[in-house]
């Protein structure tokens, strides 16, 4: 879409050679240099279509990436919460991992005291009620006194009881850790299963975000882009009006020319004619009128006819040119007297030549499609002076 001025420099410079002002003819420099801003006049027009569509885009691009950041922002917000949520859980499933081992590891301890408190106790009983039946007699005899004897078999007792009360409380103790950590088992599970829906929804929510700050990039590269072919393009445009203002510049010098060639020589012999005496050069509907138009003058009218159309003379005078002249074409200029004169450009063909006199309503020229032209039809313009007037109001 962009307009590159670097590839319009060749056909600008072949345009001016084609163009070249001929010496010593004011009228003829004037309409070659009204040929450069006529081509010139595309460009522009393009340039403006292009920038204005890339203006509405880069606009629209904007907003949508606006917007886009807005999601951004908001899913990041709520990335942030499940990820400390996630955090806090993974802390919890840790300190619960911990803590497991560290059960664990006491209760195979209390495995191993208890198993051997059991056989301790197991041994003392099998000591005392496995083996022979000690003499009743001998604890008598071997005792000094009734106490002595009192005191043996409280010991023996004594001694059982103590490792009873030893397994006892080992087992208790082993039972109680059991459940403890069945306990902790269970919060484990529970934290781990918590932390796993968890950890899936934050990789959702990252993936929502990533998706996002992907999409809102590419619009962003997509946007520099496009600010990057629409400066290009007003710097195109730039250049394309700096040359139409110098070229109108000169065309206004080339006008003030004719008038004082016209002034010196007295004019043509042809009859001169009122504003309402001139004729129309063919017969067909206006396309283009006369005024600004891409922010330079159109210097007549456009009539559309099929090319080989005959074109009249709009009154009496002398042809002053008939020839190739740029972006005209095929053009044929009339000089009616008094500082009146006409023009038809884009012609297929000539019917006069330079120096002849020419009635109204003879024939000039035949209609075609010569120089910038997007069609058949004759672009005819009036003249006073030098200067373009509006054709509508002489016909």
């Amino acid at each position: 879409m962009r307009l590159h001025a670097l590839s319009l420099l060749p056909l600008l410079a072949a345009l001016l050679l084609v163009v070249a002002p001929a010496a010593g003819d004011p009228g003829t420099q004037k309409q070659q240099v009204d040929a450069k801003i006529d081509h010139l006049e595309d460009q522009i027009e393009r340039a403006e279509s292009v920038s204005g569509t890339l203006t509405s885009e880069i606009s629209a691009a904007t907003a949508v990436i606006r917007s886009v950041e807005d999601d951004v922002s908001a899913e990041e917000a709520r990335l942030d919460v499940l990820e400390a949520e996630l955090a806090g859980t993974q802390a919890e499933l840790d300190r619960l991992t911990e803590l497991l081992a560290a059960q664990t590891s006491r209760l195979e301890r209390l495995r191993g005291e208890h198993a051997a408190a059991v056989r301790r106790l197991e041994s003392r009983v099998r000591e005392i009620y496995l083996q022979d039946t000690p003499d009743a007699l001998s604890f008598v005899f071997e005792s000094v006194s009734f106490s002595d004897l009192l005191d043996s078999v409280e010991f023996l007792n004594s001694i059982g009881r103590q490792d009873e009360r030893i397994a006892a409380r080992v087992g208790r103790a082993k039972a109680e850790l059991a459940q403890t950590r069945a306990a902790t088992v269970r919060t484990r599970t529970g934290v781990s299963e918590a932390a796993r829906v968890i950890a899936a929804r934050t990789a959702e929510q990252r993936g929502i975000r990533d998706r996002l700050v992907a999409s809102r990039d590419a619009l962003a590269a997509a946007r520099s882009d496009k600010r990057s072919t629409l400066a290009g393009i007003r710097e195109d445009r730039a250049e394309f009006i700096a040359e139409v203002e110098a070229l109108q510049r000169e065309s206004a010098a080339l006008a003030a020319r004719i008038r004082s060639a016209q002034t010196g020589s007295g004019g043509s012999t042809g009859s001169g004619v009122s504003s309402s005496g001139l004729i129309w050069p063919v017969h067909g509907p206006v396309t283009s009128g006369f005024g600004w138009r891409w922010g330079r003058m159109h210097e007549g009218i456009d009539i559309a006819v099929p090319s080989g159309t005959p074109v009249v003379a709009s009154a009496a005078g002398t042809v002053i040119h008939a020839g190739w002249l740029g972006g005209y074409g095929n053009l044929v200029v009339v000089d009616h007297g008094n500082g009146l004169a006409t023009a038809y450009a884009h012609n297929s063909g000539f019917a006069a030549g330079v120096g002849q006199g020419v009635a109204q309503g003879q024939v000039i020229a035949y209609s075609g499609n010569t120089g910038n032209s997007s069609g058949p039809h004759v672009h005819f313009e009036v003249r006073i002076n030098g200067a373009a007037v509006d054709p509508l109001g002489y016909l």
